[in-house]
């Protein structure tokens, strides 16, 4: 057999394997009985995947990254980002798979060099970030459902002084837009009077909102250069907050420790 056609049938066993190794997402059917006593067959591996654990007390805000989500000013979405190199089922070891995936994909951290150059420059990294900020009591409001979040907008919330950590949940949680592959440019976010405002007039470091910027799209910049320039300031998008009731929490985000990266996934959960 000539060696290119062993090459080719090379690569052709090589997918099989990737796509045999990545079925449809396990664990979205009814749960089956995994209990000791059950026969350990596939019928009976499919895992649970939960939104809340310990009887409600504990709630994952972050969302599945799946092909499907959202990304930024695209109408295809994430797509594919786990490759599968190595797999048993073509014979390793051990199976072990690769991730491509935009530093701002998901439920997602900005650092301050993601829109100034010269705080990248410097190595103002998701390394950098303060993990008091991104951990500790927490309030989560709902904003008003018609508009931005303006100057206006934040006076009518009333925050108090004191609070440190505000997660917003706007229209798009309604809207489901992060459920939506294609991506939508009407989402809710900061004005760039309204950034401004929380800047200068609250005591808020953390600023969490329920889609892929916290900027609104017609001040996408200039709210994230509000908010950044000061590097006191950590922005957390993309968040889950959907039949989560508004009040006090307590909440635990922890970006990945990409050493220059301007922006990380992270997982971030709310304890009651």
């Amino acid at each position: 057999m000539p060696p290119l056609l062993y090459f080719f049938l090379f690569l052709h066993s090589l997918s099989d394997a990737q796509t045999v190794a990545y079925p449809p997402i396990p664990g979205t059917e009814t749960a089956p009985d995994c209990s000791l006593s059950a026969p350990t067959t596939n019928k009976n591996l499919i895992p649970t995947r939960r939104e809340v654990y310990d009887d409600g007390r504990i709630i994952d805000i972050t969302h599945r990254y799946v092909t499907s989500m959202p990304a930024f000013n695209s109408n295809e979405g994430v797509g594919q980002f786990l490759w599968l190199p190595a797999s048993m089922k073509n014979g390793s070891i051990a199976n072990n798979s690769e991730m491509k995936l935009p530093a701002h994909t998901g439920t997602h951290v900005d650092a301050p060099g993601h829109v100034f150059d010269h705080y990248f420059d410097a190595g103002f990294d998701v390394d950098t970030l303060d993990l008091e900020v991104l951990n500790g009591p927490a309030l989560l409001v709902d904003v008003p459902r018609d508009k931005n979040i303006t100057a206006e907008v934040m006076k009518s919330l009333n925050v108090p002084r004191g609070v440190r950590r505000v997660l917003f949940r706007t229209l798009n949680t309604d809207r489901r837009l992060m459920y939506k592959k294609e991506f939508d440019s009407s989402y809710v976010g900061f004005m760039k009077d309204g950034a401004k405002y929380l800047v200068e007039n609250t005591d808020i470091k953390l600023v969490g909102i329920d889609y892929l910027s916290v900027a609104a799209y017609d001040d996408l910049i200039p709210s994230h250069l509000e908010f950044l320039e000061g590097r006191e300031h950590i922005l957390v998008e993309g968040l889950k907050l959907d039949d989560v009731q508004p009040g006090i929490y307590t909440v635990h985000c922890l970006p990945l420790r990409l050493l220059g990266s301007e922006g990380s996934p992270i997982r971030c959960i709310l304890i009651k």
